[in-house]
Parts: structure tokens; sequence; C-alpha cells
């Protein structure tokens, strides 16, 4: 096995007036070293444009790093901006357009898509933002593909995501694209959060509390599921073990999912098939096994569907990816 190698800089935007959230996600997954995690972590370095700067709640915030070394990191997040409707700078403009005519991976959080659709990066491009800056992010820069119901948008070297938990969730996709599966779920476990949520933003927009959060019995069915995904999973079989009826809990499950059971199901499924390949030598028929898919051609199909290659395309690349 190949030597693991630390996966480069990484520089975060703070500016006077955020939240130590919006920033936190990004200090939390790529700035926190894992001491059981057996691989060369990223170097993470806050920057500003000015120094002090105050945070929400009366603390302030010090660096010595400006918008130069922003310029110079591997991959650049934007957490957010003060005010979307408000002007980027022309400096942080010009920042942005160095780092990625280096060939920086360029990264927003929830209103931070506004700075790098103000300096052209997001043109021609599919992105998202808030589900509540969404319009406005298209109104203003037309030439901007603005989906508004992904959680997070992977276009290559620049990315996007919905509000600041999405985030997380697309912080935990880039080790998963630079470290693999394993390395991304383990971090997932120790932050105790899920390391990959299915659904969109659409979940959120009309009733972001539902009315009938979930309990514990369909929390416990979801745990039971996770551990049992190489067994038959009906929707009838998941309901009675909730003690529920098969209305009620398909209710219940799509108000704290945002999806539903068979897709849930299945995007778990799809997870579980990309750390065998990646973790494993074992034959697709045997992850088809592993993973509960009826046949070979099912996981070809939904792992397709969802990752754009095929189980054994995607082994190749990821043996590629780990050799060079």
């Amino acid at each position: 096995m190949p030597v693991p190698t630390a996966p480069g800089t990484v520089a975060v935007l703070a500016y006077d007036g955020m939240t130590g959230f919006e920033a936190g996600i990004v200090t939390e997954v790529f700035g926190l070293s894992w001491p059981d995690i057996d691989q060369p972590w990223y170097d993470l370095t806050v920057c500003a444009e000015r120094s002090p700067l105050r945070i929400l709640g009366g603390a302030s915030l010090h660096t010595p790093h400006g918008l130069d070394a922003l310029a110079a990191a591997d991959t650049v997040v934007i957490p957010s901006v003060k005010d979307p409707a408000g002007p980027v700078s022309a400096e942080l403009i010009d920042a942005l357009r160095t780092a990625h005519g280096r060939g920086a991976r360029m990264v927003s959080i929830c209103s931070g898509a506004f700075a790098l659709a103000a300096a052209g990066l997001l043109d021609g491009r599919p992105a998202t933002t808030h589900w509540r800056y969404a319009a406005a992010l298209q109104e203003r820069y037309p030439a901007v593909q603005v989906d508004p119901d992904p959680l997070y948008v992977d276009d290559g070297d620049v990315l996007t995501s919905a509000g600041c938990a999405a985030g997380l969730d697309l912080c935990l996709h880039l080790v998963r694209r630079d470290l693999g599966a394993a390395v991304a779920n383990a971090v997932a476990r120790r932050m105790v959060v899920s390391p990959h949520r299915p659904g969109g933003q659409a979940q959120y927009v009309e009733a972001p509390v539902p009315e009938d959060p979930v309990d514990d019995r369909l929390s416990a069915t979801l745990h039971w599921a996770q551990e049992h995904l190489d067994e038959p999973l009906r929707v009838a079989d998941l309901a009675a073990r909730s003690a529920m009826s098969e209305r009620t809990f398909a209710r219940r499950f799509v108000a704290a999912t945002g999806t539903s059971p068979a897709q849930w199901v299945i995007e778990r499924r799809v997870q579980r098939a990309v750390e065998l390949l990646e973790s494993t030598d074992v034959p697709v028929e045997s992850v088809c096994a592993a993973t509960g898919f009826a046949s070979a051609a099912a996981l070809r199909h939904h792992f397709s569907a969802r990752l754009g290659t095929s189980p054994t395309a995607y082994r190749r690349m990821f043996r590629d990816r780990a050799s060079a």
C-alpha cells in the first residue's frame, strides 16, 4: 500500500461579525488532528482581510494570516458573507480569482456562494446556497445555475453547500473525496454526526422543525437497519419494528429524514458498497450480497445513478488515486 500523504492546505475566511460556528465547522473537520486515524492531516489556516475582528457574542479573533495566505491555499473555504445583498470587496475577489487560477479547490458554505459568484467562479456552473438566498443568488448572478434543493453541489474544483450545517456534510464529502470513505466515516463518528444525510433542502423549507419529531422507536429502527443492510428491509417490517402502522411510519420517516424509507435504504446500501469497494478486494458479487441488493445489476443501477460510474470503475479509480 502507498504511504499516506497529507491532503494539502485549507484556508478558511473569517470576517467581522461572523458566528463562531461558521468557521468552526471547517476548523473541526480540517484543523483537528485525530490520533487514532493513521493518516497525515490537513494544514488549516484561518485568514481574514483584517485582524483583529469581532465574532458574535462579544469575542474577538486575531490571525496573522491575510488574503495572501488564502490565495496560496490548496483548498479555499468561504463559510458565509456578512451580507448577501452587500458588495464583496475587490481584495477578496482578487484573492479568490488568484487561488482559482492556481488550481485551488474553491468551496462555499451557505451565503459564501455570493463571494464565489462575485468573483465569477460560479458562472456556467451548478451551485447551491441556503434556500432563503437561492432566488437572490439567481437574480443577482444569472449566469449561475442555481439549484436550491441539494445540501451541497460538487462541480469538481468548485463546491457549494446549503445552510451552515450543510457545510458539515460538504466538509465530510471533501474528506471522503481526498482520503476515502473509511476515514470520512471515522471523522463523522467522532463528531457524532451522520457520514451522509439523504434528502435535500426541500425538507426544511416549509417546516424547518417537523410537527411530529422522530421518537426513540424510529431512531432505534434506523440504527438497526443500518446494521442489517444485507437483509431484506421491507417497509412493513421496519414499521412493525417501530410499533407503527406503515402509514404513520412513512410519514414520520419523511419528516425526520426528508426521503422515503425505500430511498433511505438504497442510499445506505450504496454507501456501504462504496466502503467495501474502497477497503476490500472482494468481488462485486460479494459486495452485492453484503449490501442487500437483489442482483449485481441492481447494485450497478443504483450505484451509477448516485455516483455516475459503475462499481468496478469506481474501485479502479479509487485505487489509481490512492497509488498516485
